[in-house]
């Protein structure tokens, strides 16, 4: 595997670029364009990355972590069994944005604008979603335990089969949301009630 350390790459092209065997640790990326580049078994770091573009990139059991991505824009990017453990995500383009497998937890998207966006089958176990836009988006399948997810937007995100026990009703908008009915005894029981004998009052 190579391995860069340290490094500054600063204005490069790398559209289209395969990177694969590769480990990069603390360097910082600017203004480099990773448009339609593709990783496999890639490694970043603790890493920085600023005004980078991902458009349309591709991403296979690669791994981000600890990285920090400023204005960056990951337009129609895809993540396929990847860890983004610890990353943090400030003032991105994140949407659309599909996500399938791998690790995302402890990830920081706050305020991110994730309408329309998809995440399956993948731990985002305390991830930060405070005021996220996620109206729209699919996040289906997904260990949210511990998540922070105050003033958080679900309208019409599809929610089934996701760890909801962190969520409360009351702080995040849930219309038109798509869960499951064992998901929404889940959402009840977090207000307080005792819905066996909520059910056990209805049969009289």
């Amino acid at each position: 595997m190579s391995e860069r350390e340290g490094e500054t790459f600063r204005r490069e092209d790398w559209y289209a670029e395969e990177l694969e065997a590769v480990h990069y640790t603390r360097c910082s990326f600017h203004e480099v364009d990773l448009t339609e580049a593709s990783s496999r078994g890639a490694v970043f770091t603790e890493c920085t990355f600023g005004n980078v573009r991902f458009n349309a990139s591709r991403h296979v059991d690669s791994a981000f972590v600890g990285c920090t991505f400023k204005r960056c824009n990951f337009f129609d990017a895809e993540f396929e069994g990847c860890k983004l453990v610890g990353s943090q995500f400030q003032q991105c383009v994140v949407r659309p944005m599909r996500v399938m497998g791998g690790d995302w937890s402890f990830v920081a998207l706050p305020g991110a604008d994730l309408r329309g966006s998809s995440f399956q089958s993948l731990r985002m176990r305390e991830v930060d979603l405070t005021g996220a836009n996620c109206a729209e988006a699919v996040l289906s399948g997904v260990d949210l335990s511990g998540a922070q997810l105050h003033s958080a937007k679900f309208t019409r995100c599809d929610l089934r089969g996701s760890d909801l026990r962190s969520m409360d009703p009351l702080t995040v908008e849930l219309s038109g949301a798509l869960i499951t009915p064992a998901q929404a005894v889940v959402l009840v029981r977090s207000l307080g009630p005792d819905v066996r004998e909520a059910e056990s009052a209805a049969a009289f």
